[in-house]
């Protein structure tokens, strides 16, 4: 009997572990019920790996961490189930009976890292983020191999601690701090104080939010990357204090914080104190970000090599254990910073490795012939910039590049990929390929792994589909190995106009590398196949964003027409131009309604829920609107370059803001066609007055997907 009774307990122990598993709770929060259809063994292993298996009617999951048994779930939902879970569709409903693993499969991988984001995503995509959004980000994270993510979420109190011990008010801090949509650039030195003053509960609430991040994320056994001190002062902390500081100049119109000089007595001083505050906050961390001088930042009169060791020994005065995480980006992190280091105490994000890789391939303009030295470092992919919305990639480049890589030289010092976009919640193709890499050990071919893609993502394979996948993956997703453009072909539907409109910001170095009729021919294939995946999640998602790819590549080819029969001086036929122009605006307006994840009205409705007061929910609502359309003010929007730098083909943006610009400027033109004397339109002035604006905008999806994109598509023929 006492036996039984010690069995009783010992498997009562078991069953309470097992429940408590950050994986179980993950397989419930996918499907109710979900973890009792799974058998999840974690064994010890030198590598990470994941086993897939079969017993008693089971799928078997194991692995030796949490992490790489999310990653083996979601290879088993995919490749197995036929089931995709991505950010438009994080739940599923799991068959009864769940497929059979005839053989085990085993993946395994020595590439113990794989990151996650670039610290403008947390701006460009995460400013307004609640605990349930981020909980679901955490889970995609784990499902993706993900065991090193930057969380930058709640250093703003960290800030408001050091400051006030140092001496200043409240509002003095708080001229420091940037506002919620701004975070990113104030935290990579490149600004301070835009988009605030923030209010109490706004540095309250981030802490409490950061908290649950990181419990969450530690109980998988993912490591976050907290933001380290970088040497960053106030701008006026001379004055201030009295402190030894370079000036970096100005980011864009904006005054960049200073540096504190590293032979200053108080540059260890101010970093114990930092430090303090944020272990006492968040705990310590085993690696810490610092990018100083990032994106231009003047360097003259600071001794680099001093530098590098001066933040290198405070991150080791706080954490003996801890490595710093760089951004490879332009001439940063300066060789003369880092290359005194020791081996293993800096791990080097290679920022944008598919196209200016600095790792060592000397086919490029900004690599590094000695590559990282004697530091670790990541293959990232950045594809993604301001947050733009568009198809875009390099997909047989990425798989190239990175097998390329590990058999070079540098493949010793390589532990791993790094998801680096400056937005998220786009192109899920080209983020589930990065992040398989780490976890198939041979190179292998596009066009088969795309197969095996649309099989996951869709549940089933259908001709037309593939040949649509095919198509868009051998031009859209084909960018020239060469190419520096920042992100995908901006659509000539969102740029401020004019008779020279090619590019949408200021910096996109786009080029033609793809003809817009292959495009719209690849979305007439996937509206012949629609009717056959009506219901589908994923395939209503990527229906909508390819036919919106196929609406921007038509404004792409009327454009021309507009501004040739202006100045051909032909009205009849401007004007017609010019409606048809217009109604592609509408168009992708109605289109993009149908999806939450293309609406202005989340990003709105996000940022003002996130406030506890009418004033609130007003300064929050002014930072998301600032974000996607002029940026920053007159100065920093027209001379620093940065409207539109954040762009977006949203529903609701399209048809109040782009709209009304274009039909500003062609009901001008019309009129000087007519003979009236020409009038400047002052673009700042119209699109500040959007900014200011209340008006709601819808958060929900509005009308059916499968149909709206089948309409918009014949209206474009």
């Amino acid at each position: 009997m006492k036996k039984t009774f010690i069995l009783f307990y010992l498997l009562s122990i078991v069953g309470l572990c097992q429940a408590a598993s950050p994986v179980h709770g993950l397989l419930e929060r996918i499907d109710k019920g979900a973890s009792r259809k799974f058998i999840i063994e974690q064994t010890r292993s030198d590598r990470d790996f994941f086993e897939l298996d079969y017993r008693n009617g089971k799928p078997v999951v194991r692995g030796n961490n949490p992490v790489s048994i999310a990653t083996g779930i979601h290879w088993y939902l995919k490749y197995y189930a036929g089931i995709h879970l991505s950010w438009n569709q994080m739940q599923a409903q799991l068959p009864d009976k769940m497929p059979v693993v005839p053989h085990k499969e085993r993946h395994e991988t020595n590439l113990s890292l794989r990151y996650d984001f670039n610290y403008c995503t947390h701006s460009y995509t995460m400013a307004f983020w609640d605990w349930p959004r981020w909980e679901q980000e955490i889970d995609w994270m784990a499902l993706h191999g993900i065991n090193l993510p930057l969380c930058i979420a709640g250093t703003g109190s960290v800030w408001r601690a050091v400051l006030t011990q140092l001496g200043y008010s409240k509002e003095e801090f708080n001229e420091f701090v940037a506002g919620p949509a701004f975070q990113s650039w104030w935290l990579m030195n490149n600004l301070e104080g835009w988009g605030g003053p923030n209010p109490d509960a706004w540095y309250d609430q981030q802490e409490q939010l950061q908290r649950n991040i990181l419990k969450r994320m530690r109980e998988f056994g993912i490591e976050p990357v907290l933001p380290g001190y970088s040497g960053m002062v106030p701008s006026n902390a001379k004055e201030k204090l009295g402190l030894n500081v370079a000036d970096p100049g100005r980011w864009n119109g904006y005054r960049r914080p200073a540096f504190l000089q590293p032979e200053d007595e108080n540059f260890q001083r101010i970093a114990q104190l930092y430090y303090k505050e944020l272990t006492r906050l968040y705990g310590k961390a085993n690696y810490y970000s610092m990018d100083p001088f990032h994106e231009g930042g003047n360097a003259r009169g600071v001794d680099l090599g001093a530098a590098g060791k001066a933040i290198w020994k405070a991150m080791k005065a706080a954490n003996p254990n801890a490595a710093w995480v760089a951004q490879a980006w332009g001439a940063c992190p300066y060789d003369a910073m880092i290359k005194d280091l020791p081996a293993g105490d800096l791990v080097v994000l290679d920022l944008f490795s598919e196209s200016r890789p600095q790792w060592g391939d000397t086919a490029y303009k900004w690599t590094r012939k000695q590559g990282f030295r004697q530091h670790d470092w990541l293959y990232c992919m950045l594809l993604n910039f301001g947050g733009n919305v568009g198809l875009h990639g390099k997909m047989k480049h990425v798989i190239e590049e990175f097998y390329k890589a590990r058999a070079s030289e540098f493949g010793h010092t390589l532990k791993g990929v790094g998801m680096t976009m400056e937005g998220t919640e786009n192109n899920p193709v080209m983020y589930e390929l990065l992040t398989e890499l780490p976890w198939r050990e041979q190179a292998f071919d596009k066009d088969e792994w795309l197969k095996g893609y649309i099989k996951a993502r869709y549940g089933q394979s259908n001709p037309d589909v593939e040949a649509g996948w095919l198509t868009l993956s051998n031009t859209i997703y084909a960018c020239p190995d060469l190419s520096t453009q920042q992100g995908t072909h901006e659509s000539v539907l969102c740029a401020r106009p004019s008779l020279e409109v090619y590019q949408v910001s200021t910096w996109s170095e786009m080029e033609d590398y793809y003809e817009p009729m292959d495009i719209i021919r690849a979305a007439g294939q996937f509206v012949k196949a629609a009717d056959a995946f009506r219901g589908n999640a994923n395939f209503e998602y990527d229906l909508v964003d390819i036919v919106r790819q196929a609406v921007a590549e038509k404004g792409r080819l009327i454009y021309p027409v507009v501004v040739s029969s202006y100045k051909a001086a032909d009205l009849p036929l401007f004007k017609a131009a010019s409606e048809r122009f217009l109604q592609l605006i509408q168009l992708q307006d109605r289109l993009l309604g149908t999806q939450p994840l293309f609406k202005v009205g989340r990003w709105i409705d996000d940022a003002r829920r996130m406030g506890n007061t009418p004033a609130e929910k007003d300064l929050y609502e002014w930072n998301a609107r600032v974000q996607v359309t002029t940026w920053g003010n007159r100065l920093a929007a027209d001379r620093g370059g940065l409207h539109d730098y954040g762009h977006k083909e949203w529903n609701g943006l399209l048809r109040d803001f782009y709209y009304l610009r274009w039909k500003t400027y062609l009901d001008e033109l019309t009129h000087r066609l007519a003979g009236q004397a020409p009038k400047e339109i002052d673009f700042y002035a119209l699109e500040e007055a959007w900014t200011l604006q209340q008006n709601p905008y819808p958060a929900e999806a509005e009308g059916n997907a499968i149909d709206t994109a089948c309409e918009v598509y014949r209206a474009l023929q």
